[in-house]
Parts: structure tokens; C-alpha cells; sequence
């Protein structure tokens, strides 16, 4: 294959594979002739994105693929180079660092790049934060699901600064997790991958859509599962599970007995009929015994659809009618169903070959706030993971916050430390 045939490693890290020829005295000698050069970069050079090969880090290479896993063995090569020589420098987490800026440690900035191999060495050393280091920084954030913005913030300083031998650890451990998962998935298929809060929809080996999502706090995590979605409800009820019944619903009543009614929440007993909640002590957790139904519509806590699949855990997928959580760049929210950002194209995909439900009809229904099923014509296999690194090219490493703790290092809870 020829990507396996080519060199992998960029930037500081390039020089110093070549060097190895020679011995660690020599690899060693590369790195610090390129750090201690005191050229920099004139303004009007033709350095980009680019030349950091900024444009492969969007990639329509789904997580679980064969390339993926080649990828990612070359990125553990690339990080073990980086930590024989010792790492990258700190970078000090005391200033907002942009564009424009002149400040000494935009020199620790453009080393730590320059190794990671975001920053061109054709950049130079020097102190001034100009558009090779903007282009570098957000070339970074790409890279760990922050946002693009070229700004030194805390969370792109603390992602920056965890040290390049955990990193290489991180990289070790999610190989074994894609390895596993590197076979044959189906032609068609959906891939939820908790850490990086994001959804793909894969078709003969593509991604089609990418989704931002919401998945489960810290306290109710969503669960690693493999099932097939075999159905969608448009403009499903919602029953709110026994655990939100009591953590949200009752001490909400006992602060507002208008609650439920507020939000078309009625609560049934064992035989269907519904029962007045003046009737119920919310001063007891008595009501956790009965169920509780929200009807159809736009205050509905899965919104227009939900999609649903066969587990043990009770866990969906499905619509918000909170849109703006996914503008949080932390969205560790739900009480472990995961909620879909622009649901409606994900589910248009999945019922493409269900006869009678093509997008017109699909928003028709919608708009009739009428509750209905609609089973897939064929099940589409969906699989809920925990990926916190991987690689989609050659030199682009993805990392993601362990934010459920699984990888085993506290350094990599970078959420739960901030």
C-alpha cells in the first residue's frame, strides 16, 4: 500500500527519524540545531495550513477502518521518535497567546509545535505569534476537538501540555481498542464515539455525515454497546427512566408543583390511567413507582424522533430540544442517551431504503405531531465506542479527553482538572 511505504513523520520529528541513521548522539544533535536557530520566517513566505498538511485533518476516513489502524501504528512509531528525545517543552499557561503577540514564550510555543509536527521548522524561532504559529495552533485544535480558533485558551493549554510519553500511551491503548473493531462492520453503519462526542455515518468505507452529539456525564455514562437500529419514532412520548424520575423530577416538583404541567408530563399508573399529581407526597420518593409519559411535541425531551435499537441499557438516540449544548466544547450532558445534531439528515440516511419515507415525507409527519413508528426496512448496525486517540493520515494524531477515566491516566481527564 503505498501510504505504508511512505515517511510518516513531520516537522522536528522528520529530521530526527533521519538522523537515527546515525545513532541517538545524532538524532539528539538534528533536534537542537533546529530548536536553538534563531531564523524566523518572513511574513510574506508561502507557508499555510497546508504546509503542515493542515488539510488532512479533516478526513472522511471513518474511525474504524484498516487505514485507520495503519495510521495509528505509524503515529505510536512518530511518538516513540518524540519521546526517545526527549519530549516536547512546556509551554507556560500564563498568558493569552494570538496572533500578533510578541512574547518569549511563543518560542517554547513554536518548539512544542514544531515537534508535534504542526508548525513547519520553515517557520523559524522567534518570539512573535504570526500566521505560521496561528496556522499551526489551529492545525493543534483541530487535531484535539477544540475550537479553531487560533487563541491560547486554558483547554488548548492544558491538551498542549500533557506530555508526549502519556500521549504515546494514549495512542498504545486505543490501537488495541481499533484493532478489535477493524473487521468487516457492515456496508452501511453508525459509529458513536463517546469521547470525542461525535456521531459517523459510514457507507462502503466513507464517512457521509459526521454529527456532533451529547453523550453522559460523568455520573451516567453512556455505554459501550454494539446493536442494530431498527427503528425510528416520529414525534415519539418520552418515559422518563426511574433514575430521572428521582435525581430530577421529584426535586423539581417539591420546588414547582407546576412542573409537570409546565411540561406536558403526566404521570400513569400500573393500569394506564393517569393519576393527579396533587394526589402524590413529593416529600417521599413515592412517585419513582409510576410512570412517567411526556407527550409529542416541541417541549418533548427527544424533540422530533427518536432512534431506537435493541440493548440492555435502555439507551437511545434522538433529537434535543436544547439545540445549543452543541455549542459546548465539553458535551458530557445527558443522562446517558446520546442527542444528535441535525438528527433529521441522520435519519433520512437510515430510511433511505424504507419505502414511503424519503425526506418529504419524513417533515410531514413531523409537522402532523402525530406519533409514529417506522420500522427500518433494514437494520443498520450501530456501534457506541470509547476512542479517545486515532489517526486518519500520515502525522495526524487525534486526541480527545478521557473524560470517563478509561484510558488510565489521570493527566488525560483534562475536564475534570480544569
Amino acid at each position: 500500500m503505498k501510504t505504508s511505504r511512505r515517511s510518516f513523520l513531520s516537522g522536528a520529528s522528520t529530521f530526527a527519524a533521519a538522523a537515527m541513521l546515525a545513532g541517538p548522539a545524532g538524532a539528539q544533535d538534528v533536534i537542537s540545531e533546529i530548536l536553538q536557530s534563531e531564523r524566523r520566517g518572513n511574513w510574506d513566505d508561502t507557508f499555510d495550513a497546508r504546509a503542515s498538511q493542515g488539510d488532512k485533518v479533516a478526513s472522511h476516513l471513518p474511525i474504524f477502518s484498516p487505514q485507520t489502524v495503519l495510521y495509528i501504528e505509524q503515529a505510536v512509531a512518530q511518538y516513540s521518535n518524540i519521546v526517545a528525545q526527549g519530549g516536547w517543552p512546556m509551554v507556560p499557561a500564563t498568558k493569552k497567546l494570538q496572533l500578533g503577540v510578541v512574547d518569549p514564550d511563543v518560542i517554547a510555543l513554536r518548539k512544542r509545535l514544531m515537534i508535534s509536527g504542526d508548525l513547519s521548522t520553515s517557520a523559524g524561532i522567534s518570539q512573535s505569534f504570526d500566521t505560521y504559529v496561528d496556522a499551526a495552533v489551529k492545525r493543534f485544535q483541530a487535531r484535539h476537538g477544540l475550537p479553531v480558533d487560533g487563541v491560547l485558551g486554558k483547554y488548548t493549554y492544558a491538551a498542549m501540555n500533557v506530555s508526549a510519553e502519556v500521549r504515546l500511551g494514549q495512542l498504545e491503548t486505543n490501537l488495541v481498542r481499533l484493532r478489535s473493531m477493524s473487521g468487516f462492520l457492515g456496508g452501511r453503519y453508525v459509529m458513536v464515539n463517546v469521547p470525542a462526542a461525535q456521531i459517523e455515518a459510514v457507507e462502503n468505507d466513507r464517512v457521509v455525515l459526521r454529527h456532533t452529539a451529547i453523550v453522559g456525564k460523568v455520573d451516567r455514562q453512556t455505554p459501550i454497546l454494539n446493536s442494530a437500529i431498527n427503528e425510528i419514532i416520529v414525534n415519539p412520548y418520552w418515559n422518563a427512566p426511574e433514575s430521572i424520575v428521582r435525581k430530577d423530577i421529584i426535586p423539581l416538583m417539591r420546588k414547582n408543583p407546576q412542573y409537570l404541567t409546565e411540561n406536558s408530563i403526566r404521570i400513569l399508573g400500573p393500569d394506564g390511567v393517569e393519576i393527579d399529581p396533587a394526589t402524590i407526597d413529593w416529600s417521599t420518593e413515592d412517585a419513582a413507582k409510576f410512570r412517567f409519559r411526556q407527550d409529542p411535541g416541541k417541549i418533548n425531551a427527544m424533540a422530533s424522533v427518536k432512534i431506537n435499537f435493541p440493548n440492555p441499557h435502555a439507551t437511545y438516540m434522538h433529537d434535543t430540544p436544547s439545540q445549543g449544548l452543541f455549542n459546548k466544547l465539553m458535551r458530557f450532558d445527558s443522562s446517558g442517551c446520546v442527542r444528535v445534531q441535525n438528527v433529521r439528515d441522520l435519519v433520512t440516511w437510515l430510511l433511505r431504503d424504507t419505502p414511503g419515507w424519503d425526506r418529504q415525507h419524513f417533515e410531514a409527519t413531523i409537522k402532523s405531531g402525530e406519533s409514529v413508528p417506522v420500522r427500518l426496512a433494514e437494520p443498520v448496525p450501530v456501534y457506541f465506542t470509547y476512542i479517545s486517540a486515532w489517526s486518519t493520515g500520515d502525522g495526524v494524531a487525534h486526541f480527545r479527553d478521557d473524560i470517563y477515566g478509561r484510558d488510565g491516566v489521570d493527566e488525560l481527564q483534562l475536564s475534570q482538572a480544569l
